[in-house]
């Protein structure tokens, strides 16, 4: 479960995005960091993610994580925060993919969109159906775990068919991670950055016990364009992403936390376009 919990952050940071933060909110956040004092403001999500088109294709990352903190310790430590000294500034490598599906904004109740334009998405026009750019959860959710885990130490990775929002990871010795995603925002401050965060409550449940907390993921993602001629196309995406861990409620520490994160996890990420 320990090492389970460390993928989390990985997993959740890949599949983030949906709504336009205030502007620069999430800039002036990894800024501060390790300085988190609580959690970002977001909105409530309603229908999937979109990325920057950019970001479509498939891409072999490499993750490295960078720095680990807890702030509240000795008193308060979260489980797997002490493991995660033997992956600090040792990269793993794993492959994710972004695609295309149809979409129309006629579907939604007052679209966000038409005030805030998303990444991956386009206006209306003429009651058309237009492609956006949302991750492969269940491709991406696998592979991760697999590299982190091994390749025997995760069974499955599915989304709910009811909601894209929930996600089901399965381990062997019958334990189980319930990932819901229940916030999210973004801004796009230029054209080759996107920077988003996402807040997801974790279920972990096993024969013997059962664990809750609360997950912040946010990211800033920037592409590297390469010019050839009239068309421009991106190769190379680097981001900084950072995980923290909040209790749950029903933590016994909850109210001695008081909102404050109990353990942050620093990363570096290289997504290279997988050319095959």
């Amino acid at each position: 479960m320990k090492k389970l919990i460390l993928i989390v952050g990985l997993i959740v940071g890949l599949i983030i995005g949906e709504t336009e933060a205030q502007a620069g909110q999430l800039t002036d956040r990894l800024s501060a960091f390790p300085n988190w004092n609580h959690k970002p403001m977001v909105q409530a999500v309603r229908e999937d993610l979109y990325y920057p088109e950019w970001m479509e294709g498939e891409w072999n990352v490499t993750s490295t994580l960078v720095d680990r903190i807890a702030p509240l310790a000795p008193k308060i430590k979260t489980p797997g925060f002490k493991n995660s000294s033997e992956t600090l500034h040792k990269p793993i490598q794993f492959q994710v993919r972004f695609k295309t599906v149809e979409s129309s904004p006629k579907l939604q109740i007052f679209p966000l969109s038409l005030f805030f334009p998303q990444p991956g998405s386009e206006p209306e026009k003429d009651g058309k159906i237009y492609p956006k750019i949302v991750g492969d959860r269940a491709f991406n959710g696998f592979n991760i775990g697999r590299a982190t885990l091994g390749e025997n130490g995760i069974l499955s990775v599915k989304v709910d068919p009811t909601n894209t929002n929930r996600q089901l990871t399965v381990l062997p010795g019958n334990l189980q991670l319930t990932s819901t995603v229940t916030g999210r925002s973004s801004e796009i401050p230029s054209d080759d950055q996107f920077i988003a965060t996402e807040i997801s409550q974790q279920l972990f449940e096993s024969s013997s016990q059962i664990y809750l907390n609360e997950v912040e993921t946010t990211t800033a993602y920037q592409a590297k364009f390469d010019h050839i001629g009239s068309k421009s196309e991106v190769k190379l995406i680097e981001a900084d992403q950072v995980t923290a861990v909040y209790l749950s409620p029903k933590d016994p520490n909850f109210f001695t936390a008081s909102g404050h994160p109990v353990a942050l996890y620093r990363y570096k990420l290289k997504l290279v376009r997988n050319a095959g």
